[in-house]
């Protein structure tokens, strides 16, 4: 892979794949489960919305924006309204990290990423301990957990601890982790660093829930609690990316080859229009 990308429009002919439940045909000799877990409420919709219907658990990291109170009453007040039956929100305080990075130097830590300023960084890494103790007991019996990629979508801080602390809990916990293909200019080199590394040894192209992702949208937006742009536009088909525990004879491959959807490009409006796909070349 090198530091080049080509940009094409989303214009991907792949014949979406229906998502097989169970994703993974036997677990420890018990029936496959899936979980999904997210950072935030809204975020299900957003960037993993073909596997909510089928998933046997969604799970909310943090609750709380930092010091924002009506948000997070407003927040509370959406994710009560919600027709998510399996729902289990661990309502964590966020805390305050956003973008404290420096995407020019950014480097991967044990809590997620360095963060660059001291208060978000203590509160950053204190929840990091709080997300493991609270997802073992959550997690464990899952042969399938579905989170945020390793480069956080767009870049935020908070999703790529979520997938750190999930990553942090498979050798203990056994299960398959799957991630999507979504990123942003602001952190593709980021992304582009990590995917020289083998990353992934099975994918799925699937299609949205838009139906879902949609009606999910629009109970946040009548509370108060949508944190995206109302002119995302979900595409044809995404792509999810499998990293199976140690001891699975799958090879796996880098990103080399692959597109990543380009979250500005994803847009209805307004102008100008982006290319919705980059490519890892």
């Amino acid at each position: 892979m090198t530091a080049s990308c080509r940009e094409a429009r989303d214009d991907s002919t792949l014949p979406p794949a229906a998502v097989p439940y169970p994703m993974s045909d036997a677990f420890h000799g018990r029936p496959a489960r899936t979980a999904v877990v997210v950072a935030h409420p809204d975020d299900e919709c957003l960037w993993l919305s073909a596997l909510l219907a089928a998933s046997d658990r969604i799970v909310f990291c943090f609750g709380a924006p930092f010091e924002r109170p009506r948000m997070a009453a407003a927040r509370r007040q959406a994710v009560a309204a919600l027709p998510l039956p399996r729902l289990t929100d661990l309502q964590i305080p966020e805390s305050g990290a956003g973008f404290s990075v420096d995407w020019a130097k950014a480097q991967p830590t044990s809590a997620g990423i360095e963060i660059t300023e001291p208060g978000p960084r203590a509160r950053y890494e204190a929840n990091h301990s709080r997300l493991l103790e609270q997802l073992r007991p959550v997690l464990t019996g899952y042969s399938d957990v579905c989170t945020h990629n390793p480069w956080g979508e767009y870049g935020h801080t908070e999703h790529i601890q979520v997938y750190r602390a999930v990553a942090a809990l498979q050798a203990e916990l056994g299960y398959t982790i799957w991630f999507s293909n979504y990123v942003a200019a602001a952190n593709w080199s980021f992304a582009r660093r990590l995917g020289r590394q083998p990353c992934w040894a099975r994918r799925l192209t699937v299609e949205p829930d838009r139906d879902t992702a949609r009606r999910l949208m629009r109970i946040y937006q009548r509370h108060g609690a949508w944190t995206w742009t109302r002119f995302h536009r979900w595409p044809a088909h995404e792509t999810l990316y499998a990293q199976p525990p140690a001891g699975s004879p799958e090879p796996w491959s880098s990103l080399a080859g692959e597109w990543l959807l380009d979250i500005a490009g994803l847009r209805w409006w307004p102008p100008p229009w982006r290319a919705a796909r980059r490519y890892l070349d």
